[in-house]
């Protein structure tokens, strides 16, 4: 569990899957997300997935990271991890949901993304970060930024998005930027 001053991250649990739905079929949410495009999710795919992610034994579960609930006033609003890690080139990929709108533009993603970065660096000893984000996402932008994440490229008019195409932008953090 990691504890910052508005948000804990923390496993998820059996009990965080009927809201895990609720912001997995919220179109908006997902469109902030900028995912792929929504489909509808039955709660019996909700739970197979997180039987599937919990049953691979060891800490990650099989897939090469950490996944949190991201905790705030008593409920979860949302998750957060790391995925994909490279053990060669100390790298990882990070993913962000805010789902619970009520607590968007308010600084729980960029509190949550930092508490994540500190844990992949500091005990997951990787040296750099990246993600994915489009380009309309200027919210999300803002927020990797404020953490410490760079441009590194822009893949223009790669991801439909929305009814239009969007551009998909790679950022990434080393672990020296995130600790200045």
């Amino acid at each position: 569990m990691l504890q910052g001053e508005r948000v804990t991250l923390r496993a998820v649990e059996r009990d965080d899957l009927p809201r895990i739905l609720a912001f997995n079929n919220d179109v908006a949410v997902e469109l902030a997300g900028g995912g792929d495009p929504p489909w509808p999710q039955s709660f019996a795919r909700v739970v197979a997935d997180f039987e599937r992610d919990t049953a691979g034994g060891g800490r990650d579960g099989g897939k090469g990271g950490v996944n949190f609930a991201i905790e705030a006033d008593g409920q979860i609003i949302g998750f957060c991890g790391v995925r994909d890690v490279d053990p060669f080139g100390r790298t990882a990929e990070l993913g962000i949901t805010i789902g619970d709108k009520a607590y968007w533009g308010r600084g729980y993603g960029r509190e949550a993304i930092r508490l994540v970065l500190d844990h992949a660096f500091r005990l997951l000893n990787l040296r750099r970060v990246f993600l994915r984000v489009h380009g309309r996402n200027e919210r999300g932008i803002r927020a990797y930024r404020a953490c410490g994440f760079v441009e590194e490229g822009r893949l223009r008019q790669h991801v439909w998005s929305d009814g239009a195409y969007d551009d998909l932008v790679l950022m990434g953090v080393m672990r020296e930027e995130f600790q200045k």
